[in-house]
């Protein structure tokens, strides 16, 4: 498909953002000790947080865009796998990770994270900053499984930051899909 087509197609990035942000909240009241991880979460994590985003990754790439595609996909993965170490230890599959191992997988989602924020230097303030927390929030949960004093604290401090980043995240999904509709700004987003 060229570019001119690629044009007149429907920005999939609202999708992808509000599954990445509706998904990233739900886990975070429980990560600020709100209830307990459960089905909801994990349905959630799948259907939205996961296959939605994959879903607007490829569509981003019938646009061109490199970086919408890398970031959903990936995200929408990373919700797949992390709903994958939670469910295939209880039904037996593998043994549940540790929490040093589980401490390294969301490191290097922070550290993938990080570099995808760069990405974002030439995009909305809103865009900056949905990186820069989500960044924050997988250091944050890399230390709250890490063997350290104080670790359970940390993982409280991270629901609360990782819900003002999924929020950050809604905010500019309908930031965009406000202005496609009314073909002017009503939430800005720097």
């Amino acid at each position: 498909m060229s570019n001119e087509n690629a044009e007149h197609l429907a920005n999939p990035a609202p999708l992808g953002l509000m599954g990445f942000g509706m998904t990233t909240v739900l886990l975070n009241i429980h990560n600020a000790g709100f209830f307990p991880i459960n089905s909801m979460i994990l349905a959630m994590g799948i259907f939205y947080g996961g296959m939605a985003q994959i879903l607007a990754g490829y569509l981003e790439y019938q646009k061109g865009n490199t970086f919408g595609l890398t970031a959903f996909v990936s995200y929408g993965h990373f919700w797949l796998s992390f709903v994958f170490l939670i469910v295939a230890p209880k039904l037996g599959f593998i043994e549940a990770p540790s929490n040093a191992a589980l401490a390294c997988y969301l490191f290097m989602w922070g550290v993938f994270t990080f570099f995808m924020y760069f990405g974002t230097l030439k995009s909305s303030r809103a865009l900056q900053f949905v990186f820069a927390s989500l960044t924050l929030l997988f250091f944050l949960l890399t230390l709250a499984h890490a063997p350290i004093e104080g670790a359970k604290t940390i993982g409280i401090i991270a629901g609360y930051e990782g819900i003002i980043c999924g929020a950050s995240a809604i905010y500019l999904a309908m930031a965009e899909v406000l202005y496609k509709v009314h073909g002017r700004i009503v939430l800005p987003i720097g």
